[in-house]
């Protein structure tokens, strides 16, 4: 019988194990295991899909910390949904098209800086909300409406300012003259 006697060393450990393996199990919703951690760009796509989708009432206003702006009509956030549920995603202001800096000629790129600048500005004043949150036509944004403390359009004071045009859908205009 030295089977019995090794099984009967044996099942305290399995039991240890068993133990070990247990307590482990829920921690696999709060442990990063470096082998399963996604992209930075995979996290943001998938907090803006969340933010859009848990945004609730299109009228409510959900405060962010604006972390820069990418160009004068897209900005990047750390949106706080509800105490407790903070997520960054990337804002695209709503019914503007502004210049952009990857520009196709020298004017544009002109224009975008100054239309960078000014999304800077506006951003800057501080109380930084957006509201009427929906999908972007890209993935890894949002489309919102955006006010600050002192601004409460946005889009609206780029489009008076001369730094964007209004935009509802479709092929936008260039910005280089005749092009």
């Amino acid at each position: 019988m030295p089977w019995r006697s090794r099984l009967s060393s044996v099942w305290p450990w399995v039991f240890v194990l068993g133990v070990a393996a247990g307590t482990m199990l829920p921690s696999r919703h709060w442990v990063q295991w470096p082998w399963s951690k996604p992209p930075a760009s995979e996290t943001i796509s998938n907090d803006s899909e969340t933010v859009w989708r848990r945004a609730g009432d299109p009228g409510v206003r959900h405060p962010v910390d604006v972390l820069y702006a990418i160009d004068g009509d897209t900005f990047e956030a750390r949106v706080h949904l509800w105490p407790g549920l903070d997520l960054a995603t990337r804002v695209r202001l709503r019914g503007i098209d502004a210049p952009e800096l990857k520009a196709q000629c020298a004017q544009e790129l002109k224009l975008a800086e100054a239309a960078t600048g000014a999304l800077r500005g506006l951003l800057a004043q501080g109380g930084v909300a957006i509201y009427n949150i929906g999908p972007d036509k890209y993935q890894g944004r949002v489309v919102a409406d955006v006010a600050t403390k002192r601004t409460p359009n946005v889009s609206a004071a780029l489009i008076e300012a001369g730094h964007a045009r209004a935009y509802g859908s479709g092929r936008r205009e260039g910005w280089c003259g005749g092009r």
